[in-house]
């Protein structure tokens, strides 16, 4: 399979179309991660940590998460990360959107609508993810985290990202977050589903000179 190029290109290349879906990807992540808040069947690795945060300080969904996003983007100074516009824009509009579609759906305790719910949000999640990293933009702050250490340490991709999501998962729970079997089943699901919809999605540099 050939390899896809994630590598971040400057905005003024194609700006309207990327812009766009850069902007569509963050909604509907913020609104994929409201939907599964809203199941109360377990909550994906670092909204556990932003429900136990919110439990203990009183703020809302999203305000919480873009805290955590702010904390997070921090820790890439000592790791010589670069933000771009993508970075900014994702911890702006999913915070945003997080608590709009948190205010429209209320809590769900009927399994039917719970398992929907779940279901709908991880399969929405996959999309989302997969649009935004495509607009090649600048990655999410927790995912520049995870490049970041990767390269800092020598250790794998994979290696760092699950140190990274335990870590968080366990932070959280203790905090009073929300685990359950949505947890396992997004861990399961999201790489496969992103991995399968970035070919469709993925802006192709034609000059790659022009790469930042």
């Amino acid at each position: 399979m050939t390899q896809i190029d994630l590598r971040p290109v400057r905005i003024t290349r194609d700006p309207a179309r990327r812009s766009v879906q850069l902007l569509a990807g963050l909604a509907l992540y913020g609104a994929s991660v409201a939907l599964v808040t809203r199941a109360g069947l377990g909550l994906e690795p670092w909204s556990v940590l932003a429900d136990g945060v919110r439990k203990h300080t009183g703020l809302t969904f999203g305000t919480v998460t873009g805290l955590i996003s702010v904390v997070v983007l921090l820790l890439w100074f000592p790791l010589r990360q670069r933000p771009g516009i993508g970075t900014i824009a994702n911890i702006v509009v999913i915070s945003v959107v997080v608590d709009v579609v948190r205010a429209v759906v209320p809590d769900q305790h009927a399994l039917g609508w719970q398992i929907a719910l779940l279901a709908g949000g991880i399969a929405l999640n996959g999309v989302a993810t997969a649009t935004y990293v495509g607009a090649r933009l600048g990655p999410g702050p927790r995912d520049g985290l995870m490049t970041g250490l990767a390269a800092r340490t020598g250790w794998s991709v994979r290696l760092v990202r699950t140190g990274i999501e335990v870590t968080v998962v366990v932070a959280g729970f203790f905090l009073g977050g929300k685990v359950g079997v949505g947890t396992v089943l997004y861990a399961l699901a999201i790489g496969p589903l992103t991995q399968a919809l970035l070919p469709l999605v993925v802006w192709r540099d034609r000059q790659p000179a022009l790469r930042s």
